[in-house]
């Protein structure tokens, strides 16, 4: 099957001090936020779309702007892109999220999809008022998602009652345009998200990890899916560092970390996050401890300096290198990837001339072998 690419959209900020570069690179311009750059959505959003991304990821934090309108406007501005908007349940009632993602499908010609956001950070969650832990967030979001879907499906008025949720004839009035509804995607390290997502997504989100590991978790997750009586699929979040030749890809790679390194050397006061509520932080953070390099080409330099907080594992070579290491993954079943760069937009338009294609054609020739 084709499998799905995705990007990452950057909802950059306004600056009162400076104009920021459209969507420069790795800093930005100082002073206090005044709002969204609109014109650095709309180019970023027609730059995933042109350099043949099918779905770019819209983050989120308790200091981000809101990631439903930024697809709104990204939508506005694009033909075919999907949006995957990050989603923390249990911050609005779940009748009203099935609500406002209904709407904002609609408002996107039925190109939304849902990461959920369950909260791998307790200090982001107490900034927006959330003093859960981690296994009560979890226990949350399993309702939460049950009545999300249960009020998608729309046969009849909701009725629900249990620990965190009490619904009395929730109902939507309004219907995603995508069938049968807006897909969830998901991930985490713990096995409460496994739980969760086998439950409850359409696919499984994993950060990069070695292809073995990776072969061994998606088969245990399919068999959790199973006992639901449900089916899953995969994506992996890498962040390739390309070069013309190997040599120069490692000297890119290389060069990157050095000034990854000054940042977090604490000179300034800056040090990098350390998460440990997330139990998929803590996986990737033993893995890059462990070796530098896995699997020829798998990169864990950036995420043990900056202590794996989220996708921070580099695949590192020439496009032709980089698409052949994506193809393993495909092989073991996952058939989507999410790809994004350490110069957002650059990188955006670089993986556009070769990488992408390059995929395309790698994982159509093996479905040609497979018959």
């Amino acid at each position: 099957m084709p499998i799905e690419i995705c990007g990452m959209l950057l909802p950059v900020l306004a600056n009162s001090a400076a104009t920021p570069s459209r969507i420069g690179g790795r800093s930005s311009a100082g002073g206090r936020a005044r709002g969204v750059d609109l014109e650095a959505v709309d180019l970023f959003a027609r730059a995933h779309e042109e350099a043949g991304f099918d779905t770019a990821l819209i983050g989120s934090s308790s200091a981000a702007p809101d990631g439903f309108q930024i697809a709104q406007r990204s939508a506005a501005v694009t033909e075919r892109l999907n949006m995957l908007v990050s989603h923390r349940t249990g911050f609005i009632a779940p009748t009203m999220a099935a609500r406002l993602m209904a709407t904002t499908d609609n408002f996107c010609g039925g190109r939304l999809k849902l990461h959920v956001l369950v909260g791998g950070s307790d200090e982001d969650q107490h900034r927006d008022g959330d003093w859960l832990d981690h296994d009560e967030r979890y226990g949350r979001a399993d309702e939460y998602l049950e009545i999300v879907r249960r009020t998608w499906a729309g046969d009849a008025p909701v009725d629900f009652e249990g620990e965190h949720y009490r619904v009395s004839g929730g109902f939507s009035g309004v219907r995603s345009l995508r069938e049968p509804h807006v897909p969830l995607w998901g991930g985490g390290g713990s096995a409460e998200s496994i739980d969760l997502c086998a439950k409850h997504c359409e696919r499984f989100m994993f950060w990069g990890e070695p292809v073995d590991v990776l072969a061994e978790r998606a088969g245990e997750i399919r068999a959790a899916a199973g006992r639901y009586g449900r089916t899953i699929g995969f994506s992996v979040s890498l962040r390739p560092i390309l070069g013309a030749t190997e040599d120069e890809a490692w000297e890119r790679a290389h060069a990157l970390l050095e000034e990854i390194e000054a940042r977090f050397s604490g000179e300034d006061g800056v040090r990098a996050p350390v998460m440990p509520e997330s139990a998929g932080s803590t996986r990737l953070r033993a893995i890059a401890e462990r070796e530098d390099v896995y699997d020829e080409r798998l990169w864990m330099g950036i995420a043990r300096a900056t202590t794996a907080p989220g996708n921070s594992t580099a695949l590192v070579g020439t496009p032709e290198q980089v698409a052949d290491s994506i193809l393993r993954y495909y092989d073991v079943g996952i058939d989507a990837l999410l790809i994004r760069g350490f110069d957002a937009y650059a990188d955006t338009l670089e993986y556009g001339k070769e990488l992408i294609p390059l995929i395309r054609e790698r994982v159509a020739a093996r479905d040609a072998e497979r018959g």
